[in-house]
């Protein structure tokens, strides 16, 4: 069995160079907002707990809990100091509908009830360490 094993394994394609394997590496930042923490990258959607500020208005994130650039890690205590990430508020939305249904049997009790979480689609638009 180990022999053919080994013939399988250098009969495929391995490119196992360290440069293949951090090539596509972009920055990331680890922030919190409303109390969640979310790793957001530049010019990526995010869903965030509804927000104060109107569409089209810029936001800044100023608890940054973590930065990776290029494999250079700088990490907070607990946040890091004159980090930022701006963003720009797409829209505000709401969840689909949660329903609630609370029932005792032989009592006649049935109450039923619905929830829509809101959220504030936000777009980064850059991350400053």
């Amino acid at each position: 069995m180990g022999f053919f094993w080994k013939l399988y394994w250098f009969s495929m394609p391995h490119d196992l160079s360290l440069q293949s394997i951090f090539k596509n590496r972009t920055m990331y930042a680890v922030v919190d907002i409303a109390g969640k923490q979310f790793k957001v990258e530049k010019d990526q959607y995010l869903y965030t707990p509804l927000l104060e500020a109107k569409e089209g208005a810029s936001v800044k994130f100023d608890k940054v809990l973590l930065i990776d650039t290029d494999g250079a890690v700088q990490v907070g205590t607990p946040v890091i100091k004159g980090a930022s990430i701006s963003g720009k508020v797409l829209e505000h939305v709401k969840d689909g509908k949660v329903i609630v249904f609370k029932k005792k049997r032989r009592k006649g009790y049935a109450v039923k009830n619905g929830h829509r979480q809101q959220f504030t689609k936000v777009q980064i638009e850059s991350i400053k360490s």
